[in-house]
């Protein structure tokens, strides 16, 4: 199995290339962007040393789904995908935030509150809550969206206070939010899952916002199974998840946390081989079809032609 870990095209009218984490971002003379979706893998801010195969193609066939599943909600930045690992939309500016949005106290916010706090960007947490139990209502913690380093947690009042997104943009980013995240949590309930906490992003182009990147993704969400959900809970064990937080722990347990000093435990094949199959699990059960393993002899010779027939 070949991981996808890098690309370095040079198309025509291609004003600048954006290396994330793990898309390959190229700007087409500022009217079109093509995401290139890797194999590569991160977690705490942090890209891992080894791709995970078909990663890449799992996380751009779900948010290209999803994209399709939304848009009387919101518009989106998804013209085309001409390939299993490439999405070729509009070209938008974004909103320097992620608006996160959390159905149940899991992950980063489980950690805040089992900490001693209850309150996180700004939103109070009820008292006497346990790891994975429901929030009365979704909360919505944004983050900042950080171009290097870590993304950090930011209220509202912060947000437009220093300016960042306009009140009238940032009421109508929350609206949304809402919007997408009961939609997905409907679809979710339909496969048998439980859509527990996500993130979006959005952008503007000529005055109106559109909704970019990626959605509902294992990278960007996290699962339950909701058969033996209230079972679990009740027995205080852990909920069954189909998210990248396996990863996180996986890391955790041997001693990283994507901070200075630590050094990250070595990806042997058969973890990795795990990994990009819990991927494609997650792909057929959110889904509800069969993922196709596409050919693979030479996947950035493949990306390449089926970009270029795209712009012809």
């Amino acid at each position: 199995m070949r991981a996808i870990t890098s690309t370095n095209f040079n198309f025509p009218n291609q004003k600048d290339v954006y290396n994330g984490k793990v898309r390959d971002v190229y700007n087409i003379n500022d009217e079109f962007l093509t995401m290139i979706v890797t194999d590569r893998i991160s977690a705490f801010d942090v890209v891992l040393p080894k791709g995970i195969p078909f990663k890449g193609q799992v996380l751009n066939q779900l948010a290209k789904m999803f994209l399709k599943s939304t848009e009387d909600i919101v518009p989106n930045w998804m013209i085309s995908s001409p390939d299993p690992n490439v999405t070729i939309g509009h070209f938008c500016k974004p909103f320097k935030i992620e608006m996160v949005i959390r159905g149940y106290l899991t992950g980063h916010a489980w950690r805040t509150y089992k900490s001693g706090k209850r309150e996180i960007c700004g939103v109070e947490m009820p008292d006497g809550m346990v790891e994975h139990q429901k929030f009365p209502t979704p909360i919505i913690t944004p983050s900042t969206k950080a171009d290097f380093g870590h993304d950090e947690d930011i209220s509202r009042e912060d947000i437009l206070r220093k300016g960042i997104v306009k009140e009238k943009d940032y009421l109508k980013l929350e609206e949304f939010t809402r919007a997408i995240f009961k939609r997905g949590s409907e679809m979710a309930d339909e496969r048998g899952l439980i859509l527990v906490d996500t993130k979006y992003e959005f952008g503007k182009k000529d005055g109106k916002i559109f909704l970019i990147d990626e959605i509902h993704t294992p990278d960007s969400s996290r699962y339950f199974y909701k058969d033996g959900y209230r079972q679990r809970q009740e027995n205080g064990e852990p909920q069954k998840q189909l998210s990248k937080e396996f990863v996180r722990e996986w890391l955790m347990e041997n001693g990283f946390q994507g901070k200075d000093g630590q050094k990250i435990p070595e990806m042997n094949k058969e973890f990795v081989e795990s990994v990009s199959n819990r991927y494609i699990e997650l792909f057929e059960k959110v889904s509800g079809t069969k993922f196709e393993k596409p050919d693979f002899k030479n996947p950035i010779e493949r990306i390449e032609k089926n970009i270029l027939e795209f712009f012809k």
